[in-house]
Order: C-alpha cells, then sequence, then structure tokens
C-alpha cells in the first residue's frame, strides 16, 4: 500500500515510517521543510505528489507547560489548519482511510480517572494546553462529519504522552521525561522543576505507540475517538526520584511552585483499544526509561553534562 505520514520526520514519525517501510509499504514522509501543512496549497501538493491509499496525520506543533504557555495562539492556529487541511485533501483525492492522532489534551480538567471516552465533552481542557487540546478535539468533529457527509473513513486516537530514544530533548519544547533527563545530564548539582511535583501522569513508549497506531489502521473503522495509552499513573515527584535513580544524580531538586501544575492527573481506559484493534502496550516503563537514557547520553552534546 502507498501511505502518506505527516510529521514523518520527527520522533513517533520516523519510527512509524520505518515500521511501514519493514511491513512492506511504499511510504511517502512528509517534512516541515517540504511542505508547510497550514497552508492549503502546500498541502493540495502533497497530497498530488503521494496519491496516498492511507494517510496517518502526526504533524503537529506541542510541547509541554512552558511551551503552551508561550504559544497559545501558535498551536491553535497551526494545529488546527494543519488537521483540516490534511482533512480535506484526503476528501478531495478520495484517500480511503484518514488515521488521525490527537493527544490525551482534548480531555476535561478534571476528567474522572482512568479518562474514559464517554468523557471527553464533559467540562473544559486544563488550562495551560487548553487551545492545543481544543484544536485536536475539533479534528475528531470534523473527521466524525466528513465521515458522515463523505464517507471518509476517519479513525481519531488519544494518546498519552509518548517518551523513548529519540525523543524531543530541546530545552523550550520538551516534554516532561526528556526534559528531566536533559537537565539531569547537563546540570549534575541542580535543577528546578515546575510546581510541587503532586500531578500524575501516564507514558507510553514510542515503539508500543507505533504498534497501537498500527492495529488502528489495519483492524478498526470506527467514528467513536480511541484512548492509547499504557494504563499505568505516577506522581511526577515519583517519576522525577525514579530517572534521578536510573541516572545517577545526586544533585539538589528544587520546586518552582509559583509554576503551574497542568493537570492535577491523567490515566487513560486503555480498555476500548484492546477491545476493537487488540492493542496492549507492552513495555516495563523502568526498561523503556533506561533505554531512553542511554539514547540521550549517546547523543547528548560532548560539552554538557559533567
Amino acid at each position: 500500500m502507498r501511505v502518506l505520514v505527516t510529521g514523518g520526520g520527527g520522533f513517533l514519525g520516523s519510527r512509524l515510517a520505518a515500521r511501514l517501510e519493514r511491513d512492506g509499504h511504499e511510504v511517502v514522509v512528509a517534512r516541515r521543510r517540504d511542505y508547510d501543512l497550514t497552508r492549503m496549497a502546500d498541502t493540495a501538493r502533497l497530497f498530488a505528489d503521494a496519491g496516498p491509499e492511507l494517510v496517518y496525520h502526526l504533524a503537529a506543533e506541542v510541547g509541554g507547560i512552558g511551551a503552551n504557555r508561550a504559544n497559545p495562539g501558535r498551536y491553535w492556529y497551526a494545529n488546527l489548519m494543519m488537521g483540516a487541511h490534511v482533512l480535506e485533501q484526503s476528501r478531495l483525492a478520495g484517500t480511503p482511510k484518514l488515521v488521525n492522532f490527537g493527544t490525551i489534551c482534548e480531555y476535561p480538567k478534571y476528567t474522572p480517572v482512568p479518562f474514559s471516552e464517554d468523557d471527553l465533552w464533559n467540562g473544559y481542557p486544563e488550562e495551560t494546553n487548553a487551545p492545543y487540546g481544543i484544536a485536536k478535539k475539533a479534528l475528531l468533529v470534523g473527521g466524525q462529519a466528513y465521515r458522515e457527509q463523505y464517507g471518509l473513513n476517519v479513525v481519531h486516537l488519544l494518546p498519552v504522552n509518548l517518551y523513548g530514544p529519540g525523543d524531543n530533548f530541546d530545552e523550550a519544547t520538551a516534554h516532561v521525561i526528556p526534559d528531566l533527563i536533559r537537565k539531569m545530564h547537563d546540570s549534575p548539582e541542580r535543577i528546578v522543576l515546575f510546581g510541587d511535583g503532586s500531578p500524575t501522569r501516564e507514558f507510553l513508549y514510542v515503539d508500543d505507540a507505533v504498534e497501537g497506531i498500527v492495529l488502528a489502521a489495519e483492524r478498526y473503522d470506527g467514528a467513536e475517538p480511541v484512548n492509547l495509552g499504557s494504563g499505568m499513573e505516577i506522581a511526577i515527584r515519583d517519576l522525577v526520584d525514579l530517572v534521578a535513580e536510573l541516572m545517577g544524580f545526586e544533585g539538589e531538586i528544587a520546586w518552582d511552585a509559583s509554576m503551574p501544575n497542568g493537570q492535577p492527573r491523567r490515566r487513560l481506559d486503555v480498555s476500548r483499544a484492546e477491545a476493537l484493534f487488540g492493542f496492549r502496550a507492552r513495555t516495563d516503563f523502568r526498561e523503556g526509561l533506561e533505554r531512553t537514557i542511554a539514547w540521550y547520553r549517546e547523543h547528548a552534546p560532548a560539552h554538557a553534562g559533567a
């Protein structure tokens, strides 16, 4: 099959593209330097070049709490426009199937734990990432509308935070796990972290995410969104202690309580993914962290760290 992966040069997209190639597909990878998907003309050119039979829309502008607070307008606009353009071009091209990669940030701030897909509309998202989450949520509605009017088979996945080798460790946009690893590696004497460490988070290893996405494309054709996660939950303070242990970090850990915590708790009900397309995360969290840390130590700038 001829497959298009938007965001295919990124952390998740590159892993997905490699997996699809191993499975024998002809993969077209769309990178930002070649196609600006916030522009309809570029998106139309991409679809004309690719002629895809299946589209995985992974392209996004995203980051942690700090990046979301600094770029609320950009994150709303870019993610909404990219998704809308990919949806419309999929329709115009007669693409048989589109797999949209949403976000756990679509959920209301105070969603009962574990998050059930049925609770997605029962409140407003957490404020620091609401523009990003609402943009992605609009793509769920758009996909359902296109399915109803045009018969386009659009699948919408709701993943938790991903992590693993090759993650984004950029100081301005990294999520919590790569940010912790970079800080502990680069500043062995003292690090400062947002909030008070009380929120909980769920994490999914990148290769498990790839497996879930592929299974959804192969086995699921429904209109309802589906959670993609590991079903685990860990407090940020406990996560910090675990990363420190694995890295041998013995410096001071300071908490800046004047900065936001973000959503109080996050853990997904992952039963729908297992029931509908047989997905269950397999990677042990500690093992996944060890692999991620080892990758960063191998690829970190030589001048950084102790």
